[in-house]
């Protein structure tokens, strides 16, 4: 397969070639200058006001070892536009051949997240997992799956990935076991036959008849065994979505199934999301989390030998990123800032986001396991609006 190994990408040998070109000329001319260098995004996807930082953790492994110092922000933070990531110090040529790594590490796992979190905070209380890994190369599908946990999503359905997060997989049923069985009501009692009993029993009702009908007979097979139905219907037979789930709810508790909670799957995203709240329960995303639009990053030298230094169009110098827990109100501030700028309108201390991760080359950052990150995730979207 034609998959760069890690060797290979802390090598060098996936950078952009212009590059491997600057770093010989350099080399050539025996020039080593010490500088410092912004991560940020200028702009976010879509307009949207805010993201979610991931992949920090492989762009800090990335740089191990090198005679560098990082400021970075934690592994899930919520961003915005214009607010540094992360700072590289140190000689050029350390870093120069792996910002097209670094960036590639940042900018899709950054984008998955977001879009996870987008997801997530439309979701509310509800089930959200993440079922696109047959959009995505199968050589990527843990990163991205990480990265749509981090985000907030419940869970992945890819066993590699749940079982490296440490949870358990998340899936249903396919169509293909309904149509090799010939029924719906038939599918379900072999799942439920065969399948560990601890695997929720989740009924996909849209095989062959209306979904309302094939809910029912689903519901009527296992009964109280039946957590969920759910319905993957494709988009040219769907018609109206909303009222399509109201009938499946109606059927379903004018026979006594009121336990059973639908779950919604196939072309989602957060808006979509917002349309179907009133009556489903929960969702599988797919394209739209695995397929998510990149955050567009891009590192950028703000000093050269301790002075001010940028091109057009960005802020020289060093930064930080201070932040109030409180309101969340959130400013970008030259690194060495006035003390007062800590104190927040509302009344609170604002804190650095941006801390020290690498220092003379080792990591020195508290590298939190992916629920913690999670966890982080999740307490940041109470402070933001989609």
């Amino acid at each position: 397969m034609r998959i760069a190994t890690e060797q290979e990408i802390a090598a060098g040998k996936t950078t952009d070639v212009y590059f491997d070109r600057t770093a010989r000329i350099l080399e050539s001319l025996g020039i080593h200058k010490l500088v410092s260098a912004d991560v940020k995004a200028s702009s976010l996807p879509e307009n949207i006001p805010w993201a979610v930082a991931c992949g920090i953790y492989d762009a800090l492994r990335l740089l191990e070892g090198r005679k560098v110092d990082v400021e970075a922000v934690a592994e899930g933070t919520i961003f915005g536009p214009d607010q540094p990531i992360l700072q590289i110090s140190g000689d050029y040529l350390e870093f120069c051949t792996l910002e097209t790594a670094l960036l590639g590490y940042l900018c899709q796992q950054s984008g998955v997240a977001t879009k996870a979190a987008r997801c997530r905070k439309a979701a509310g209380h509800r089930t959200v997992a993440s079922f696109g890994a047959r959009r995505m190369h199968p050589a990527l599908a843990p990163v991205i799956d990480r990265a749509a946990y981090i985000g907030g999503c419940n869970g992945v359905s890819v066993v590699l990935s749940a079982e490296l997060i440490g949870i358990e997989p998340s899936g249903t049923m396919p169509h293909a076991l309904v149509i090799i069985l010939g029924d719906v009501a038939e599918a379900i009692k072999r799942f439920d036959e065969v399948i560990d009993p601890q695997v929720p029993r989740v009924a996909l009702v849209d095989t062959f008849s209306d979904e309302k009908a094939e809910a029912v007979r689903a519901a009527q097979a296992i009964g109280e065994k039946l957590v969920a139905v759910r319905l993957d219907t494709p988009s040219s037979r769907r018609g109206d979505m909303v009222r399509i789930l109201e009938e499946v709810r109606w059927e379903l508790n004018l026979r006594g199934f009121e336990h059973i909670k639908i779950m919604v799957s196939g072309g989602l995203d957060e808006y979509e999301i917002l349309r179907l709240n009133d009556f489903a329960d929960g969702y599988g995303v797919g394209t739209s989390i695995s397929n998510a639009r990149t955050i567009d990053f891009a590192l950028d030298i703000v000093e050269i030998e301790g002075k001010p230094i940028a091109k057009r169009g960005k802020k020289s110098g060093r930064k930080q990123v201070l932040r109030c827990e409180n309101c969340f109100d959130t400013v970008v501030v030259p690194h060495s800032y006035p003390q007062e700028m800590l104190n927040c309108k509302c009344g609170a201390k604002k804190h650095e986001l941006l801390k020290p991760a690498i220092k003379d080359g080792k990591i020195v950052a508290d590298l939190k396991c992916d629920n913690d990150v999670r966890q982080f995730v999740l307490d940041q979207l109470r402070h933001v609006e989609l």
